[in-house]
């Protein structure tokens, strides 16, 4: 990405289709062409804990977008990527497989040891036979670029669901309330008649 940086509209959401990540921001990487805007910055996967991302990456949420290149070892200074052997092809709107998204989660600690985390991973794969075109710039194969979409996982909904009582959780405030509302029902009750 180099030293420039977009100035995005107030109110932008960088919410790309899988689809789009491939064709519009992976396969022009890898085939040296240019892209605009430029907002996916290059980075070392090994250099940073996903926490580390804020600033670094492009950010929407609580998603990262880089790009890197591919490793199979993705080895950081506190832990690792494993590959948990999910992997996704993104078709075309035309029908053309362009391109695949594997699945990976971090672990604090040394391979094979270590402790799963809530972060996540789908890493961007150029599918060759996609772009057969006549006249199409051959790739940089010796950079092997990857798009990397980075993000902490949440706890389920189905998991609230789960609830043996079958309560919901209330926030801060409606737990203050309730409590006032229990403390006026108990004074109502110890009052003593005249």
């Amino acid at each position: 990405m180099g030293s420039e940086r977009v100035n995005l509209p107030p109110g932008f959401v960088f919410s790309p289709t899988d689809e789009e990540l491939i064709l519009h921001f992976l396969y022009p990487k890898a085939f040296l062409l240019p892209c605009h805007p430029n907002i996916i910055p290059d980075l070392d996967l090994s250099l940073f804990h996903p926490f580390q991302l804020s600033g670094k990456a492009l950010s929407c949420g609580n998603q990262f977008y880089f790009f890197c290149k591919y490793k199979k070892r993705r080895v950081t200074e506190s832990g690792y990527w494993k590959e948990i052997g999910v992997t996704e092809s993104v078709v075309s709107a035309e029908g053309k497989k362009v391109g695949i998204k594997k699945y990976s989660v971090f672990k604090n600690g040394e391979a094979p040891h270590g402790t799963e985390t809530s972060w996540a991973m789908q890493e961007y794969h150029l599918c060759s036979s996609g772009f057969n075109i006549q006249g199409s710039p051959k790739p940089d194969h010796k950079s092997k670029w990857v798009l990397c979409r980075v993000y902490e996982k949440t706890m389920d909904s189905e998991d609230d669901d789960d609830d043996e009582d079958g309560s919901t959780e209330l926030s801060w405030m409606d737990e203050m309330y309730m409590s006032t509302l229990d403390e006026e029902e108990e004074e109502e009750e110890i009052s003593f008649p005249n």
